[in-house]
């Protein structure tokens, strides 16, 4: 095996003066890597625990846990700089706080691997094996990022994470504007800014259960109302929402509502986050009557293609296979199946279509619809 790659040494900040001073000048235009560590075992909200950057062949290592850091992030959201992330959307998540419209300009290396033929979902570890031929240790993949002090695995590793970014960035804008394809990832790197710094949940968190698409409308309702007060109360109590209710016993209580509290605690028991003051709650929330204007705000579920739909779903995945083909395209990064299986239900155009997708897919798939 080959011997551990050494980083070069990264500053250590932990004060908001350091970090103010350490980003100066970059306002005034730049490309900076950015990573970060987080925690989210136990927590709905990831906890900040790293935040490792690069630029101009220097590198920092900022603790977090030590200041505050609001607005010293303030100089990526200035239009001349570009910030170089991979796999950006947890990242973009877990900055909301301090960057809630994320950096001003994104360059997301992962999905432009994407675009450039290397590959759908790329990992950071073999694009860095690929493009630059260097292979990282990923033995502290799962460490816990909330110690002090880190150990100088850990600080190696989490430097790595940012050392190579600039390379690969060089290499992937070069290929991304010899296919044409630049103004195309910026696209989706602002899609991804969007959906990964929303501020809400789902309002409409009940089209995800495709198991409850032939059910009555008010029941659909009441699947969505206690959706909806999952995702809210998992916020206030800052706990991951299966620890709240299960999707599954969601299902349950939504199909057949508990009559009393005694047996709304019976069913619920064993779900980690759900107290007694939730329970009552919950309970309340359930036995409330459903309004004809709840009713009316509730998407119907798409159900699953059947008969001539399931008939033009599969024209439509050749279709688009074929025309990913045509464009040296991941499919999947040209419209996934389950955008699909949206579309030919619903026959309303998706979001997730609009911009450069549409251009190349409405005509074709709109053709294919089931009469």
């Amino acid at each position: 095996m080959p011997p551990p790659v050494q980083p070069p040494q990264a500053d250590w900040i932990k004060q908001r003066s350091e970090l103010e001073q350490w980003l100066a000048g970059l306002s005034a235009g730049g490309v900076l890597a950015l990573d970060t560590e987080f925690m989210r075992r136990n927590t709905f909200y990831p906890q900040l625990a790293l935040l490792q950057l690069g630029w101009k062949e220097r590198y920092a290592l900022v603790d977090p846990l030590a200041f505050d850091i609001a607005r010293a992030l303030q100089p990526l959201e200035n239009a001349n700089v570009v910030t170089l992330m991979h796999s950006a959307s947890e990242d973009l998540e877990t900055l909301a706080p301090w960057l809630p419209e994320g950096p001003r300009v994104l360059f997301d290396t992962q999905i432009a691997a994407a675009f450039v033929g290397t590959g759908l979902g790329v990992s950071y570890r073999a694009l860095v094996a690929e493009l630059v031929g260097v292979e990282l240790d990923k033995g502290e993949t799962r460490s816990d990022w909330m110690q002090r002090p880190l150990t100088a695995s850990q600080s190696a590793y989490a430097t790595l994470d940012v050392v190579y970014l600039h390379t690969i960035h060089q290499q992937l804008a070069e290929r991304l504007e010899e296919r044409k394809r630049t103004a195309w990832h910026a696209e989706d790197c602002e899609r991804l800014k969007r959906k990964s710094c929303q501020r809400y949940g789902d309002p409409q968190p009940q089209l995800a259960l495709r198991g409850a698409a032939e059910w009555p409308r008010e029941q659909q309702a009441l699947l969505r109302r206690i959706l909806l007060w999952r995702d809210a109360a998992a916020r206030r109590l800052d706990r991951p929402r299966p620890w709240l209710l299960e999707d599954a016993l969601i299902m349950s209580l939504a199909a057949q509502p508990p009559k009393h509290l005694d047996e709304l605690d019976q069913r619920s028991s064993g779900q980690r986050a759900l107290r007694s003051q939730q329970r009552a709650e919950l309970f309340e929330l359930m036995a409330e009557p459903l309004s004809d204007q709840e009713i009316a705000d509730t998407s119907p579920i798409p159900p699953f293609p059947q008969g001539k739909a399931k008939q033009a779903l599969a024209e439509m995945k050749v279709a688009v296979d074929a025309m990913a083909t045509e464009l040296d395209l991941p499919a999947g990064l040209l419209c996934s199946r389950k955008v699909l299986e949206e579309y030919v239900v619903t026959e309303v155009w998706p979001e997730t279509l609009e911009g450069w997708r549409r251009d190349i897919l409405h005509d074709r798939l709109s053709s294919l619809l089931p009469a």
